[in-house]
């Protein structure tokens, strides 16, 4: 199995405070997302690449969304099923297996260009897909009133933290009046912010995640871990979080 650093990942065994501090550093470099960008311009559009070498994992993956998705639509005030967005969507494993069995349209924001071709092909004369948007998520702005959800996946930790709540705020100003932003994402049990150099990102403490959260004026309905995973990966948080104001950005 051909073993990509990626969206799921083994926990890192190096000095938790060097790691903490070359976070930190990292974050602060113009080349945090150029040398990013110019990883995953390297990665094969498979499903293997899109999981980082863990591609059996993708059923149990899919299978714990799902499952979260579904707790969502069960809430008071559920979101509806009109339109969802997948960020950092890849070739649209998400959208693919999940998203477009729950939504009337889908679309797919991806930085990665030969990714968003791969998507093209895969879902040719889909009438469940709307956009390809070739975009970062620091540069994604939505408009107004117009998804029910916003699936934001295995991609948050290529954001600088400033960077992660200025997009928190957008999409929470993209959302329709139930729509929520959906979350899943690597948390460290160090309780330090954790660098990979080779991918140019960041796996944060979930109490660091929840300040960024708290920042941007989101209130979190429901937080729970993606089970089924091997113990050896860092654990993964799903999160649905909606704006505690009616229009965050009036």
């Amino acid at each position: 199995m051909e073993e990509l650093t990626g969206c799921l990942k083994h926990k890192q065994d190096e000095n938790e405070e060097d790691s903490s501090l070359k976070a930190i550093v990292a974050q602060e470099d113009p080349a945090f997302y150029s040398d990013a960008a110019a990883y995953w311009d390297s990665v094969p559009a498979t499903v293997n690449g899109m999981l980082g070498g863990f591609a059996h994992l993708n059923l149990a993956d899919i299978s714990g969304s799902d499952t979260f998705l579904r707790s969502v639509f069960k809430m008071k005030n559920p979101p509806g099923h009109g339109r969802a967005v997948d960020c950092g969507a890849g070739i649209g494993r998400i959208t693919k297996h999940l998203l477009q069995k729950h939504f009337g349209k889908v679309d797919l924001v991806e930085q990665c260009q030969n990714f968003l071709d791969r998507a093209k092909e895969n879902f040719k004369g889909s009438k469940k897909i709307g956009e390809f948007l070739c975009q970062g998520l620091q540069h994604f702005s939505p408009r107004p009133n117009t998804y029910d959800v916003v699936w934001c996946q295995w991609v948050l930790g290529h954001l600088t933290d400033a960077d992660l709540e200025d997009f928190f705020r957008r999409m929470a100003y993209g959302l329709k009046p139930c729509g929520v932003i959906v979350v899943k994402e690597n948390v460290t049990s160090s309780g330090k912010v954790e660098l990979d150099e080779e991918d140019s990102s960041v796996t944060r403490p979930e109490r660091q995640l929840l300040d960024i959260i708290e920042r941007a004026e989101l209130k979190i309905l429901k937080n729970t871990k993606q089970p089924n995973f091997p113990k050896s990966l860092y654990e993964v948080n799903i999160l649905c979080l909606k704006p505690k104001k009616k229009s965050i950005l009036s």
